[in-house]
């Protein structure tokens, strides 16, 4: 476990590389919800991340986030993994390394791969279907941001190694500003959330607060003449 003392002269060295510079928001936001499905916040599931405490509180930071969305009429984008091929062929080499995928196989029966309650796409909302980790990777998601004009993403959803982290990188690589929730974001451990919020916002990010991404997105998108 690294040590607090150990953390701060890490920070401290990313400083000095001048790592850790603030992007800053655009003024286009759309929140994009990474992967909100059962399979991590129930008991028994391979996924299940409720056994590090804060990561149950990320849905409920994720519907507050959610509505304000909605009340302000910014673009919302969900994201969810499926694989049609009852073998998992079509999840290639990710399969080797991972055989809970197997939640998101359209042939499973266990249901993991249901919304979460109060987290449920509705009519008119983009639903990106993936077969890896990044919401971009073989998918359109780049180009509808585009069409849709935004030009920052507030990310949140699970896990933030995983799905969250490589979202995050590919929405910088394609020139949206990524605007991480750490709170309503989870994972499995405090040490894995720390870790890799940490990096994302020395390197490829801005993680945020809740508070922040709300004022946000309550100011919602220029309007046309303004």
């Amino acid at each position: 476990m690294t040590s607090a003392l150990d953390a701060h002269s890490q920070a401290a060295s990313h400083q000095q590389s001048d790592f850790g510079n603030r992007m800053g928001w655009g003024s286009k936001p759309a929140l994009v919800l990474i992967d909100v499905c059962k399979a991590y916040w129930t008991e028994g599931s391979p996924l299940n991340c409720s056994g590090y405490e804060p990561a149950t509180k990320a849905p409920e930071a994720m519907r507050h986030l959610l509505a304000e969305a909605r009340s302000s009429a910014i673009p919302v984008i969900w994201t969810t993994v499926e694989y049609t091929d009852l073998d998992m062929r079509d999840a290639g080499l990710f399969w080797l390394k991972s055989k809970s995928l197997d939640v998101w196989n359209v042939g499973d029966t266990r249901g993991y791969n249901g919304w979460v309650d109060g987290l449920v796409p509705e009519r008119g909302e983009m639903v990106v279907k993936k077969k890896y980790a990044s919401a971009f990777f073989g998918t359109s998601l780049a180009t509808d941001l585009r069409l849709l004009g935004a030009d920052t993403v507030v990310i949140c959803g699970v896990s933030t190694s995983g799905c969250v982290r490589a979202s995050t990188l590919d929405a910088m690589q394609n020139g949206f500003r990524p605007m991480v929730v750490g709170t309503a974001c989870g994972d499995r451990s405090e040490e894995i959330q720390r870790a890799n919020l940490f990096d994302l916002n020395a390197k490829y990010a801005d993680v945020v607060s809740e508070d922040e991404a709300l004022e946000h997105l309550k100011v919602g998108w220029p309007q046309l003449g303004t």
